[in-house]
């Protein structure tokens, strides 16, 4: 019985590449580049399974397929606000994600954006490099400690409850979060976290606030001018979630008018094209998508993909179908 046909849209770690060369007839992107909407569409009709990433735009026109041969996708990463669900729906494909593998890895990035911004290190790193530095003096590059301080985290899934503990256990920070549906007092109490009515009541007692909710239209721009306008003039963002939740014009006004201390970013809108006007900020951290960028993540994210084939396959429901 011939193998079903699966198309892995970037490459892989090499073990999870194996892996599924064993079990199905694979072809890879071998060029790793992002794949246009006329691949994609061609793709439906070609191959049982299509393995995205991120990097991948599924829109709506992707599924004007008559008839289309994949019946799932099996998505690379936790978020799929990049794939027209209600698309994917009507035309019977199954989509699965990568949640639990991810969330301490992507909690880690998030800390590292927060001692990175509150202690300038990236101006620090950079003006070594040039060769700029010209010793240690008392009122040189003095940023803002984190230990003590509260932090706002905008919601608290698996990965907002990984930065809590890190920071409250770490750096003895207050937690405060705002989540959309009810958190439960016995996860709350494990940070001594308090749950807040609305962004702005976050945003009043927050020196920190890191972003950890969905992206998608739901919460496209949650972070605009009224939001910035709310923050401590001392406070510092941090977006390791969807570039889509912040605004950027917002963003790089609050950072000339000094609305905000500093920013730190992992993700970006319409990535790897970035918004020119952060890079004339010293006080803005730009990493490049870095979040899940471990050996054992990567690996365990393409390896509960494969758990999700072999159920789908297999006749069972995938056990992290999202649609």
């Amino acid at each position: 019985m011939p193998k079903l046909k699966i198309l892995v849209t970037r490459r892989w770690p090499e073990a999870v590449e194996a892996a599924l060369h064993k079990k199905y007839d694979v072809t890879l992107n071998t060029s790793d580049g992002a794949l246009s909407q006329d691949d994609f569409r061609i793709a439906l009709s070609a191959y049982d399974a299509i393995l995205p990433t991120v990097t991948d735009k599924i829109g709506s026109k992707v599924f004007d397929v008559k008839k289309p041969r994949t019946r799932i996708l099996g998505n690379y990463g936790v978020g799929y606000s990049h794939i027209d669900m209600t698309s994917a729906k009507a035309v019977g494909i199954v989509v699965s994600n990568t949640p639990d593998v991810l969330s301490n890895c992507t909690a880690d990035i998030a800390i590292t954006l927060m001692l990175m911004t509150a202690r300038r290190a990236g101006e620090g790193e950079r003006e070594v490099r040039r060769g700029n530095w010209t010793g240690w003096r008392p009122t040189h590059l003095v940023g803002t400690q984190m230990t003590g301080k509260t932090l706002g985290i905008i919601g608290f899934g698996r990965i907002g409850r990984e930065v809590a503990k890190r920071a409250h256990y770490g750096f003895n920070m207050k937690i405060v979060v705002q989540n959309r549906s009810k958190i439960k007092s016995e996860v709350l109490i494990k940070t001594n976290a308090r749950q807040l009515n609305s962004i702005n009541d976050l945003l009043d007692v927050s020196d920190f606030i890191s972003i950890h909710c969905p992206g998608g239209d739901e919460n496209r721009h949650l972070f605009s001018s009224k939001q910035f306008e709310r923050m401590k003039n001392s406070a510092i963002l941090i977006n390791t979630a969807r570039g889509e939740v912040v605004d950027d014009d917002a963003l790089v006004a609050a950072l000339h008018e000094k609305k905000i201390r500093a920013v730190g970013l992992d993700v970006f809108n319409g990535e790897p094209n970035i918004h020119a006007g952060l890079m004339d900020y010293e006080n803005a951290v730009l990493l490049p998508h870095l979040g899940s960028a471990t050996q054992e993540t990567r690996e365990a994210m393409g390896f509960r993909v494969l758990d999700n084939l072999d159920d789908f396959f297999g006749g069972k429901e995938p056990r992290d179908r999202v649609v």
